[in-house]
């Protein structure tokens, strides 16, 4: 998170309209641009509103540079499917259409993938280059 969030800031200094999607289920890829402060999940956004009532800016938050902030979130641990969640995200933010408005979307998915779900963003609909910065975790390789 903390490579995702520094750059998102790096190209965003130079000019560019950044998107990062927080694909963690801990929510906490976007704190750093938005200095600490935390945001409403997607999921628990649409756990709480009506469907016709969704609005982008009530999960789209604007950090460091401009920046848009988005966190998928997830279930607590042990509980639910944390890749159906990156799903469901994804197909929220393709109801708003969000990834037009920006030049790059960076996605912070966690490095020990543990199932399909998210290795969503790797999908040729999500994603058009992919960099991958591993954790150091076997896992992620």
């Amino acid at each position: 998170s903390t490579v995702s969030a520094n750059l998102s800031a790096a190209l965003s200094n130079r000019g560019l309209r950044i998107l990062q999607i927080g694909c963690d289920p801990k929510h906490d890829s976007t704190r750093l641009l938005l200095r600490g402060r935390k945001i409403t999940t997607a999921l628990d956004y649409m756990r709480n509103v009506n469907p016709p009532d969704y609005r982008a800016e009530d999960i789209l938050s604007h950090g460091y540079g401009g920046v848009g902030c988005v966190e998928a979130g997830g279930p607590k641990p042990g509980v639910g499917c944390a890749g159906r969640g990156i799903i469901s995200t994804f197909e929220l933010l393709g109801q708003f259409r969000l990834k037009e408005q920006y030049d790059i979307t960076l996605y912070d998915v966690l490095g020990d993938v543990v199932c399909g779900g998210f290795a969503v963003p790797i999908r040729s609909e999500y994603a058009d280059t992919i960099f991958i910065v591993t954790s150091g975790e076997f896992m992620s390789l």
